[in-house]
C-alpha cells in the first residue's frame, strides 16, 4: 500500500515539472534551475543573512540589558579611640524596560526576519533573471553557430556547382573565385561565432556552474501574451520581493522611529543591597530606584530616527513607481517582440524562398553567381533577423513570466523556507 501512495505522490510533484519541462524546451530543466539558483553566491549570502536576523529577533526579544553585580569593601575609623571596623556591602541590579519598549523590540525582531526573507525572495529572482538573460544569450551565440554553419554548407555546395560549370565551360573562372571567397568569408564568420558561443557558455555557467548545457538549441515558437497590462501589473505586484523589501524597511524603520521615541522616558534600574556595616553590629537590606536623567540626547536620536524612516517611506514610494514601469515595458516590450517575430518570420519565407529561385535558376544557367550570392546574403540576414526576433520574443514572454511568478517559482518544488 506505502508503494502505491508513494507512487501516486510522485505522479502528483513530478509530473508537473516534467510538463513544464516539455511545454518550455528551450529553458534549462526546472531541477536544474532550481539548484542552479539555490547555489548562486547572492542566494546564499541572502540565506546567511535571514540566519543572523533569526538570531538578531531573540536578542531584540531578550533585550540588552543584564543583571548587574556590585560589591565594596571599606574601613571606619572610630576616634578618639582609633578602633577599625571591617565594613562592606553587595548590591545587584538590572534595568527593566519599559512594556511598551519590549513590544516594540519583539515588533523590530519580527519585522527584521520578515526584511530578510524579502531579501532572500528578490536576490533568487535577481539570480533568475541573470540566468535567463545569459540563458539567452547563450542561445543568440549557438543559433548564429548553426546559420553560419548552414550557410558555409550552402556556399560549400555553391563551389561545387560552379566547378562543374567552368569545367563545362558554361561559367567563368572569376565566379568561381566570387564563390570562394564569400564561402571563405563565410567559414572565418563562423570560426568568429564559435568563439563567441565558447565565452557566452562560460560567462553562463561562472554563476551557475551546475547547469547543463545542451548539444543542440531548441527554438520553441512564441506564444502571444494572452492577458491586458492590468493582469500583467496585478501579477507582478503582488507578493513582489523588491517591494516587500522595501515596505519592510520602511516598517523597520518606522518601529525604529517609535522606539527612539519612546527611549525619552528612560528605564529603571532596580536594585537590592545589602551591608554589613560596624564589624557587624549592623546590617542593612534595601532597595533602591534609579533614573538616568537626560539633557537632550534622547531627542536627537528620536529626531535623526524619524528622518531615517521618512526616507526609507519615500524610498519605498520610489520603489513601487519604478516598478510599475518595469511591468509597462515588460509587458510592452513582449507583446511589441511577438508582433515583430511574425514580421521578421514572413520577410524570412519571401527571401529565402527567392534565394531558392535564384539558386535553381543558375544551376540552369539562368542566372550569375553574383545574383545567387546576392540572394544568399539576403537570406542569411533575414534568416539571423528571424532567428533574433524569435529568440527576443521568448525570452521577453519569459522574463514577463519570471516577474509574475509564474516561471521557477520556488514554491512548486515544495521546499522549506530557510526560516523554517
Amino acid at each position: 500500500m506505502k508503494q502505491y501512495l508513494y507512487f501516486a505522490y510522485s505522479l502528483v510533484v513530478v509530473l508537473p515539472v516534467f510538463a513544464a519541462d516539455n511545454a518550455m524546451p528551450d529553458l534549462p530543466p526546472a531541477a536544474q534551475v532550481e539548484v542552479a539558483l539555490s547555489h548562486h553566491i547572492n542566494v546564499r549570502t541572502a540565506e546567511s543573512e535571514v540566519r543572523i536576523e533569526l538570531a538578531n529577533r531573540r536578542k531584540w526579544s531578550s533585550g540588552n540589558y543584564e543583571f548587574n553585580l556590585r560589591a565594596g569593601n571599606s574601613q571606619r575609623e572610630l576616634s578618639p579611640t582609633g578602633q577599625r571596623q571591617r565594613e562592606w556591602d553587595v548590591a545587584i541590579e538590572r534595568p527593566l524596560r519599559l512594556f511598551n519598549k519590549v513590544v516594540l523590540d519583539s515588533n523590530i525582531g519580527n519585522e527584521s526576519v520578515l526584511r530578510a526573507e524579502h531579501a532572500l525572495g528578490d536576490a533568487r529572482h535577481e539570480a533568475a533573471r541573470l540566468l535567463l538573460n545569459q540563458w539567452f544569450n547563450w542561445q543568440r551565440e549557438q543559433t548564429q553557430v548553426n546559420l553560419w554553419r548552414r550557410q558555409v554548407g550552402i556556399l560549400t555546395q555553391k563551389v561545387g556547382i560552379t566547378e562543374k560549370r567552368v569545367r563545362a565551360g558554361d561559367a567563368l573562372k572569376i565566379e568561381l573565385n566570387q564563390v570562394q571567397v564569400v564561402a571563405a568569408q563565410a567559414g572565418v564568420s563562423l570560426q568568429q561565432a564559435s568563439l563567441r558561443v565558447q565565452l557566452a557558455a562560460s560567462e553562463l555557467k561562472r554563476p551557475f556552474p551546475g547547469l547543463m548545457l545542451p548539444a543542440e538549441v531548441a527554438l520553441a515558437l512564441p506564444q502571444p501574451i494572452e492577458h491586458e497590462l492590468d493582469y500583467w501589473q496585478e501579477q507582478v505586484m503582488d507578493d513582489n520581493h523588491e517591494l516587500g523589501l522595501a515596505q519592510s524597511e520602511s516598517r523597520v524603520q518606522e518601529l525604529l522611529a517609535q522606539r527612539m521615541g519612546a527611549d525619552r522616558v528612560p528605564d529603571p534600574t532596580i536594585g537590592l543591597r545589602y551591608s554589613n556595616e560596624k564589624a557587624g553590629e549592623e546590617k542593612l537590606v534595601g532597595v533602591y530606584f534609579s533614573v538616568p536623567l537626560s539633557f537632550g540626547l534622547r531627542g536627537v536620536n528620536a529626531e535623526v530616527a524619524r528622518h531615517h524612516a521618512d526616507i526609507a517611506h519615500t524610498r519605498e514610494i520610489s520603489t513601487k513607481r519604478r516598478l510599475e514601469g518595469d511591468v509597462y515595458t515588460a509587458y510592452t516590450r513582449a507583446v511589441n517582440n511577438y508582433l515583430i517575430w511574425q514580421q521578421a518570420q514572413q520577410a524570412y519565407r519571401s527571401v529565402n524562398a527567392n534565394a531558392e529561385l535564384v539558386a535553381r535558376a543558375y544551376s540552369l544557367g539562368g542566372s550569375s553567381a553574383s545574383d545567387v550570392l546576392a540572394a544568399r546574403r539576403l537570406a542569411l540576414e533575414s534568416g539571423l533577423a528571424a532567428s533574433m526576433a524569435q529568440l527576443d520574443a521568448n525570452e521577453a514572454r519569459y522574463r514577463l513570466l519570471l516577474d509574475a511568478h509564474q516561471l521557477w517559482a520556488r514554491d512548486m518544488y515544495h521546499q522549506k523556507s530557510v526560516a523554517e
